[in-house]
This record gives structure tokens, sequence and C-alpha cells, in this order.
């Protein structure tokens, strides 16, 4: 019988205490001495791969209880009550299905109107005389929905700081050296210092991103049993979190937003022979790269997944892993007891790779312009082939908001 979601944790959790427990009670010469290395593996096994069922459960919870959420929320800033606001979205829901089954001539009046109502462009699309093709502008809450999947995407949106605008004109966003302010003492009658901080100012621009076309047959459109919401949502999301989350890790800045990897300084960089590794030294020496004033905001790491396998292999001076499982809930793994996050898109261990970030990564600022477009297209290239293709866009950007070296990178050697 499969095990609930509670008691996989609760299994988790005894393995992570003992895991603890193992690496405080063999400290120096007792970890060899007591063959620890082969129980810690073996522990380590048993929780990765508890993790994996309770990742795979939990994201099936995740999806009806934040559908839920985004109904309240809705019925919140609108003053509905949930069962009017899920009426509505219901209502946006079946709009959406029919502009993908049968374009424009697919929604009634009422679907149309509001179609119209959430981007007055719309009229101009429709006037061209297309039929069934056309920009579609979708509901606020199918953004919302869409944007917060992204989420499952790389590990940028998990980590970074993340905000919604109405438009995409560049942001100016103000910055200030934190680790360079104080006070000052005042002696009696004496005047205080007019001394203001050096604030500065850094730009989140937005960039246009296509899905690129996604084709789906006839019979697919026409088969009632197929949730074709859910299908073209999946393949949106896909392709949007892939390139997106690309972007906001290792962007050039021109014309791409600045990558969290590209703008963050340089606060270790490995010795000569080090061109695919790091060791505990690399690790400690970029911890203290960082300022002990953003290393308490809740500085974090971030990594490829080879690099984490590379680091769950480091021991520290005593011989013992600097890798730990976390126990309590809601605590995630640690390295040196800084959490992590895993980002397939950062760099992976090569010669002069900034491969390894640490610090405040939350001063990562991606932006995203709620607004959402998306195409149906059925003209003769598509039709001969017996499909109908479809093409969104939407407008996002990121830019790492810090001067004071918030957060460092280790890069590998050269040689």
């Amino acid at each position: 019988m499969s095990k609930t979601i509670q008691e996989l944790r609760e299994q988790r959790q005894a393995l992570a205490k003992e895991v603890r427990q193992l690496v405080d009670n063999n400290e120096g010469s007792r970890w060899e001495e007591n063959n620890c290395q082969a129980s810690y593996d073996d522990k380590v096994t048993q929780i990765d791969r508890i993790e994996a069922e309770i990742d795979r459960k939990q994201k099936a919870l995740d999806i009806d209880a934040k559908a839920q959420e985004r109904v309240r929320q809705f019925a919140d800033q609108n003053n509905l009550s949930e069962d009017e606001a899920a009426a509505i979205k219901a209502k946006n829901a079946e709009s959406f299905v029919a502009f993908a089954k049968h374009g424009w001539d697919g929604l009634d009046e009422d679907q149309v109107r509001a179609a119209k109502e959430r981007n007055e462009s719309i009229k101009n699309t429709m006037s061209t005389g297309t039929g069934s093709e056309g920009g579609f502008t979708v509901a606020p809450e199918f953004a919302a929905t869409l944007l917060e999947t992204l989420k499952e995407y790389g590990g940028m949106r998990q980590a970074a700081t993340v905000i919604s605008t109405s438009t995409g004109t560049d942001l100016p966003w103000p910055t200030t050296n934190a680790t360079a302010e104080e006070g000052e003492i005042v002696g009696e009658n004496a005047d205080v210092s007019d001394e203001d901080a050096d604030f500065s100012t850094i730009s989140i621009g937005s960039q246009k991103y296509s899905s690129k076309v996604i084709t789906v047959p006839f019979e697919l459109l026409q088969d009632t049993a197929i949730n074709i919401e859910a299908h073209i949502a999946q393949r949106l999301q896909t392709r949007l979190g892939r390139i997106t989350n690309r972007m906001y890790t290792t962007g050039t800045g021109i014309g791409q937003p600045n990558g969290l990897f590209t703008a963050a300084g340089v606060g270790r960089i490995g010795q000569a022979g080090q061109t695919t590794s790091l060791t505990y030294d690399d690790l400690i020496d970029l911890e203290h790269s960082v300022d002990p004033a953003y290393r308490r905001m809740g500085a974090s790491w971030m990594f490829h997944d080879t690099t984490l396998r590379d680091m769950k292999k480091i021991k520290d001076n005593d011989g013992r892993p600097i890798w730990l499982p976390g126990y309590d809930v809601g605590e995630g793994n640690s390295i040196l007891g800084y959490q992590y996050t895993i980002n397939q898109d950062a760099p992976q261990m090569a010669a002069s790779a900034k491969s390894v970030a640490f610090g405040d990564l939350n001063k990562y600022v991606i932006r995203d312009v709620m607004q959402f477009l998306f195409f149906r297209m059925a003209d003769s290239a598509f039709t001969r082939k017996g499909q109908v293709g479809f093409l969104a866009f939407m407008r996002s950007g990121g830019n790492l908001i810090d001067v004071g070296g918030a957060v460092k990178c280790y890069q590998n050697s050269a040689t």
C-alpha cells in the first residue's frame, strides 16, 4: 500500500536525524575508524528516493491548492464571493477552449466582449477579417496560473524576487550599499551629519518571449476527452519556462536580461588544475567573500545538479561530508549550513566557468508584464497538414539589484 505524504515525511525526518547524529558524533579520525561513510551513503540514497516520491505526490496536491488560492485572491481583489469568482474563472476557461478549437468564430457575444475589454487592440486584430486567426489576450487568472507554474522550471523564480507590472517600460530600481552605511556619535548641542546614503539605480527592462509555434492536430481539438486548455498550457509553460530561466541565469544583459551568473562578481577562483572541480577551502572562501550583512539575510547557494553531485563528495577538515539533509518541516538540505537551489541552466564546471553562486539570491529581481497574447493560426500551411498552430508571447525581464556584493560566484580555474 502506498504511503501518505505525512508517512514519507516522517520516514525521511528519521533518516535525516540519523545522518546528522552520524556526522555530529564522529569528528576527526572517528569517521574513518567507525566506517561511517558507508552508512552515510546508504541513508542519503534512501533520503533521495523518499524525496522524489514526496515531490511527485506534493505536486499533485499543489495543483488543486494553488487553483483554490487563485480563486480566493481573485474574489478578494474584485469584492466577489468565492463561488462568483470560480464561475468567472470557469467562463474564462471556456472562452480559451472555444478560441483554441474554433478561433474567434467560436466565441459568443459575451466572450467576445470580455476579450475586447481585456485589450483594446483586439478590435484591430478582429477588423482584419482573418476569421479564426488573430490575437487573444488571455484572462488575468490564466496569466497568473502560467506565471506560477513557471517556478517549476530551472530554479530562478524560486530564489529570486518576482514582481508584476502592468506595462513593459524600463523599471528603475534604487540601490545602495548596505555594508557601507552606519550612524554616528553626536556631541551635546552638535549638528548631525547631513550625509545621505549613496543611492543609484539599476534598470530592469522587459524582453518579448515567444513560445514558438505549437501545432495541434484537428483530432486532438475535436476529442472531448482531452483537456485542450491543460494540453496547450503545459506546452507553453515548458517552452517559456525554459527560455526565461536560462536568460535569468546567464543572459548577457544586451537584448537579454542581465543573468544572475553574468551580473554577480567573483568571490573565489579555483587553483590551477581545478577546471572541473572545487574544494572545501573554495567554498569557505566563497562564503566569506560575501559580507555577513548579506549572509544574515538568508544567503543560499545556486548551482547545476552535476555540481551538487560533486559537492556531496566534499568533506570538511575532519573528514565529514559537508552536505546534510534538513529534517524539520520546510527545512531544505544544506551545504555548510546554507540551503541551495538547483538550476539546470547554471554553468557546469569548466575552464573559467562561474559555476557556483552564493549570497542573498533574492537581490535578483524578475519583473513580469501581466499581458499574455495568444494567437491561433489556421491558414493553409497548417490546414494541409490537418493541424492548427498556436503561438504565445510574454514579456519579462530580470537584473541583479546590488551594488554591495550581495552575491558572489566561484569561478573554475582557466587551466
